[in-house]
């Protein structure tokens, strides 16, 4: 063999070791491959990484059934508005909207409200405004001055069945037995907190 073959044999085996070695660092694939596996990775290491939510401070209560066997839910009886201005709010009622079928003011002392009512056809707008300085209504004014939904009442057909449903239920009531509205019938407030956010009067239909 010359000179120059000896020399260029030399020079390719070393390069084929070089490609063997260059190939033998690369990562080898396993039973899985390992850029199948990384999505895998990402995704716990992601999942990892986010913060656990709190459960919802929130009153429990349990859950009703469709049907109640002691009391039927009615209709929207009505939803009550909270004014400064019991006057302008009528007029405003009457005179932009065009209602027609609109109530005088009532005084209701034991509530601590003067009420009027809009009567809408299918249902009714109750004006609340406050009666005295321990009004529920005051209050809700000093927090709300441009006034605002304050309740809204449905109407059951047995109100002391349906209080003691709810109650068992866990659902709390201000007051502990219905008292006579503003239609001379039997109503109770459920506590907002325990209605979503909500103050719910059920009346006696």
């Amino acid at each position: 063999m010359e000179r120059g073959d000896a020399t260029s044999t030399r020079a390719s085996s070393a390069t084929q070791i070089t490609i063997d070695r260059d190939r033998n660092q690369l990562p080898r694939p396993g039973p899985r491959s390992w850029f199948i596996s990384a999505p895998t990775s990402c995704n716990t290491m992601f999942s990892r990484s986010l913060p656990r939510l709190a459960a919802p401070l929130a009153r429990q209560f349990t859950t009703a059934t469709p049907n109640h066997p002691v009391f039927q839910l009615g209709r929207l009886n009505h939803v009550a508005i909270a004014v400064p201005d019991l006057a302008k709010s009528t007029a405003f009622y009457k005179n932009v909207l065009g209602a027609t079928d609109v109530s005088e003011s009532v005084a209701l002392p034991e509530h601590g409200v003067y009420t009027v009512f809009v009567n809408l056809g299918n249902t009714k707008i109750e004006l609340l405004h406050p009666h005295g300085e321990k009004s529920p209504i005051a209050k809700f004014l000093e927090r709300n001055q441009d006034g605002g939904m304050h309740h809204i009442c449905i109407e059951v057909d047995d109100i002391n069945a349906a209080l003691a449903k709810v109650t068992e239920m866990g659902v709390r009531s201000l007051d502990k037995k219905p008292k006579i509205g503003a239609h001379g019938k039997p109503v109770v407030f459920l506590h907002p907190k325990d209605c979503g956010g909500v103050l719910v009067e059920l009346e006696q239909a």
